[in-house]
């Protein structure tokens, strides 16, 4: 049973643990002498965590690959505000060893809740081709059981089990609610861009022991895959409008919004504008929620380094609860000094003035 968890790190600072991991990467890298050391990242359901072994590396370099799991010994410390594990022992797991959700992590919500929610919004729709491509999709009972369970993206946002279907019900929401404020927005046409827009993600991502890309995915990508996916969906549709189909091909190889983001085209009609900005929105809100769930024991506002956002992040609840903190001790001070008794005017005389200059000098 593994009791230490990646979230633990923070009460296990500068001690030596022994767990069980998933190789989420593997390097072996050269030290400034020339002998290789092992650089990795190690994940469990709870997070990942860099990993580096400095010695003795040559015996344990062929023992194990990425996606291999490992029973490890070494030393947790922080390096640039980030926390790491000096590895001095590991050994390969067997695979009757291992509880496979100890390593993957999953969203905290119902999916089953999730998916009901997702067909009560279909429900709504008043056009009827496109409410029977999404039903189609739904009732395909493989594309089912996939789209309820596979993330969102490897590590970006929504990384968990569930993650796909949470990110695109949190779209779903936000998109119904938007559709209020500009009426001239086609709201099926927009929800079902929601639904499609990533469902390629169900072939392009494996999860059985880590998120990784399959073969398919990495030399596709998940757009090919969904153009796909919905040119074999049409014919069971009769009549289904070829302008309609034209508009749902270009919201999904759109909706990254730049050629930069692997876009090969911007989005050229408002639903395929609103669907790119509210993915975007969305995918960078649960990105920060995350980062702030990681980081939540460091004692400042302030996390470290995002690397999907580019930047250090402020949790500004923390920041506010600060501020009141300093407020209220602020105040007492006031009252305690308004309590004091005033001193004698020749003992204030008698006070010297302090020297500002000296004091921040020391």
């Amino acid at each position: 049973m593994k009791d230490f968890f990646i979230c633990h790190c923070s009460q296990q600072e500068n001690k030596i643990i022994t767990s069980s991991f998933v190789v989420a990467s593997k390097q072996v890298k050269a030290k400034k002498n020339g002998e290789p050391y092992l650089a990795l990242v190690l994940a469990d359901r709870t997070g990942q965590i860099e990993a580096k072994m400095w010695d003795n590396v040559e015996e344990f370099i062929a023992v194990f690959e990425q996606d291999d799991f490992l029973k490890v010994k070494g030393l947790v410390n922080r390096y640039k505000n980030r926390f790491q594990l000096t590895i001095h022992k590991l050994r390969r797991m067997n695979e009757v060893d291992i509880d496979f959700t100890d390593y993957l992590p999953k969203t905290t919500k119902d999916i089953g809740e999730l998916w009901r929610t997702l067909t009560e919004f279909v429900a709504t729709f008043q056009n009827p081709y496109l409410k029977s491509l999404v039903e189609l999709f739904m009732a395909d009972a493989e594309i089912a059981e996939r789209y309820r369970n596979a993330p969102a993206a490897k590590t970006l946002h929504h990384a968990c089990i569930g993650g796909l279907l949470d990110h695109v019900v949190s779209l779903f929401r936000s998109c119904d609610l938007i559709c209020r404020n500009y009426p001239q927005v086609n709201r099926d046409l927009l929800l079902t861009g929601a639904f499609l827009h990533d469902i390629g993600k169900i072939q392009e991502l494996t999860y059985n022991r880590a998120f990784t890309y399959s073969t398919r995915g990495q030399l596709l990508g998940h757009m090919i895959i969904e153009l796909e996916m919905l040119q074999a969906k049409l014919p069971a549709i009769p009549d289904f409008p070829v302008q309609l189909k034209t508009l749902l091909e270009h919201m999904i190889i759109s909706h990254h919004g730049q050629y930069d983001f692997g876009s090969p085209k911007l989005p050229m009609f408002p639903e395929a504008l609103m669907l790119h900005y509210l993915d975007d929105l969305d995918s960078k809100m649960e990105a920060m929620r995350a980062h702030f769930e990681r980081e939540a024991l460091l004692d400042g506002p302030w996390t470290g380094y995002n690397a999907s956002l580019g930047r250090p992040l402020l949790d500004s609840t923390k920041f506010l609860e600060g501020e009141k903190r300093v407020a209220k001790t602020g105040g007492e001070d006031a009252d305690a000094a308004d309590a004091t008794p005033p001193a004698p005017e020749s003992a204030i005389e008698a006070e010297p003035m302090a020297d500002l200059f000296t004091e921040q000098k020391a």
